[in-house]
């Protein structure tokens, strides 16, 4: 198997998990609802093990496009490391989403008094954090897909009308985090999570065509 083809693979696994990921994953109200606490929890920790196996498989799958787009000059270089950062960021996300605020929950449900404002406080803070690391992810791996998709132009990499979307996204995507517009709930980052999974399945794709060919 080629580089190429293995890129190709690893960028669409990855996206896959990552739509996986959030197309189970349950909001904090599902968490707390009473006696679905256990069942909830469990689907938590699972869907986030997912993803943060997915990671890696991502990182590798860019490291692949970022040497097919070597030619176009320093740009995928500087993607790679920022989604690197984002990479790190999305991580603790997960870890503080799964196993965080899922153990927070888990003691919320075997509480004698489990609405009181210190185990409140304790749940949302533990879905700040994660939205605080959440945030940083969209913001640096937009950045990544828009210097890759610069970087696919100026090379003439091909896959031109995917360069253009990310080209595109990219920017609508962090400033509707950072105006505020978009609120990086379940629904929100998921929405993030699906348009930049359509860039890497795509982007994925071509890789593997260009290998065949």
């Amino acid at each position: 198997m080629t580089d190429e083809r293995f890129s190709g693979l690893a960028l669409i696994a990855g996206a896959a998990a990552s739509i996986i990921t959030m197309i189970f994953h349950p909001t904090g109200h599902q968490m707390l609802t009473p006696g679905a606490v256990h069942s909830t929890t469990q689907l938590a920790i699972a869907v986030h093990a997912l993803a943060l196996l997915s990671l890696p498989v991502l990182f590798v799958g860019t490291i692949g496009l970022s040497r097919c787009l070597a030619p176009s000059g320093r740009l995928p270089l500087v993607a790679l490391t920022t989604y690197g950062f984002a990479t790190v960021a999305v991580m603790n996300a997960a870890v503080v989403s799964g196993f965080v605020s899922t153990a927070v929950a888990g003691r919320i449900a075997d509480s004698a008094n489990p609405t009181t404002d210190l185990w409140r406080a304790l749940f949302h803070y533990s879905g700040d954090l994660n939205q605080g690391f959440a945030l940083v992810f969209v913001v640096a791996s937009s950045i990544a897909i828009l210097l890759w998709s610069i970087a696919a132009l100026k090379a003439r990499f091909g896959a031109r009308a995917v360069a253009m979307y990310g080209c595109f996204i990219a920017p609508i995507s962090i400033v509707a985090v950072l105006s505020g517009h978009l609120r990086l709930n379940v629904h929100g980052f998921g929405a993030i999570v699906f348009t930049q999974a359509v860039w890497l399945i795509f982007t994925g794709a071509y890789l593997m065509r260009k290998d065949s060919r």
